[in-house]
């Protein structure tokens, strides 16, 4: 497939809060938010032209890591179908979805499925996984997981562009042709190999952009040419002064002090980013995103 992000722009997105509540990025509000907090901040995202949003995926995790990763963690495809009913223009990007833990035809039809329920707003992010435990729970192979995501790759990819596996027939079709991107997140060297051989883009998760260069040059040349859409995680935004302590490093300040950071990671290939934003409530994120759409955003893509 060709690459879904427009020529020459900077596109943003950004993972839905709530829905996954690991220690190392949830916000205090979140623990006692729900539904409503997640469709207002998807609602305000698709008003403000992001990109895509995101929901992660976990299926179980282990009693020892719930102190640091939580055990919240909604089921992706659930949860995307749910925004795609409160949303009206913003893609729907699964990152990271653990192809391994499902039989690729079963995902084929929930990815299928959503694409059509959606009107074609689905972005496929896959990944390897790297919680053991988790793996041994679902009756998966930890140690063959990088040749089972391979293999699945594939039967996914035929499942949704060809309608058909071996001589099984999957439907709905989806309603991108001829199927819905997909895109490969990790930020190891094999990661980024897989994306370039098997996906249409990379998604890395969380490497620094004074690592990014060689990683895009690995992509290119596995890739072969210069297709592909390239993506990041940003450091923390604010968009104006902050009248509170943010606790963390952060972007603060105009607009244009905000657009001229993000373009750097433009500079080394990247063509999509995942902005994430501190915040004391959803009214306060809702803020946050609806200001960086109106005021940084047009900067991106001019």
């Amino acid at each position: 497939m060709a690459p879904i992000v427009p020529p020459g722009e900077l596109v943003y997105g950004i993972q839905l809060p709530v829905q996954a509540q690991s220690k190392y990025f949830v916000e205090d509000w979140e623990l006692s938010a729900g539904p409503a907090e997640v469709a207002a901040v998807a609602q305000a995202a698709d008003r403000a032209g992001f990109f895509y949003v995101a929901v992660c995926d976990h299926v179980a995790i282990p009693d020892e890591l719930v102190p640091r990763m939580s055990a919240v963690w909604w089921d992706t495809i659930a949860t995307l179908s749910w925004i795609a009913a409160q949303t009206t223009r913003t893609r729907l990007l699964s990152s990271v979805f653990n192809l391994t833990y499902r039989h690729p035809l079963v995902a084929a039809k929930s990815f299928g499925t959503l694409d059509v329920l959606s009107g074609g707003r689905v972005i496929i992010g896959l990944g390897a996984g790297h919680v053991e435990k988790e793996f041994e729970a679902v009756g998966v192979d930890f140690a063959g997981r990088g040749q089972l995501l391979d293999e699945g790759i594939g039967v996914l990819d035929r499942a949704l562009a060809e309608g058909s596996v071996d001589g099984m027939a999957v439907e709905p079709r989806p309603v991108q042709t001829p199927r819905p991107p997909i895109w490969i997140g990790g930020g190891a060297p094999a990661a980024v190999r897989r994306a370039a051989r098997l996906a249409d883009g990379w998604l890395p998760q969380g490497t620094p952009l004074d690592d990014m260069p060689p990683l895009v040059d690995l992509f290119r040349s596995e890739r072969g040419d210069a297709t592909g859409d390239i993506g990041a995680i940003s450091d923390w935004i604010y968009v104006g002064e902050p009248a509170w302590d943010l606790n963390r490093t952060c972007i603060a300040g105009s607009p244009e002090q905000i657009a001229d950071a993000l373009r750097a990671w433009a500079k080394v290939g990247v063509n999509h980013l995942q902005v994430r934003f501190p915040s004391r409530s959803a009214d306060e994120l809702v803020d946050q995103v609806t200001a960086f759409g109106e005021q940084v955003g047009p900067l991106l893509s001019s």
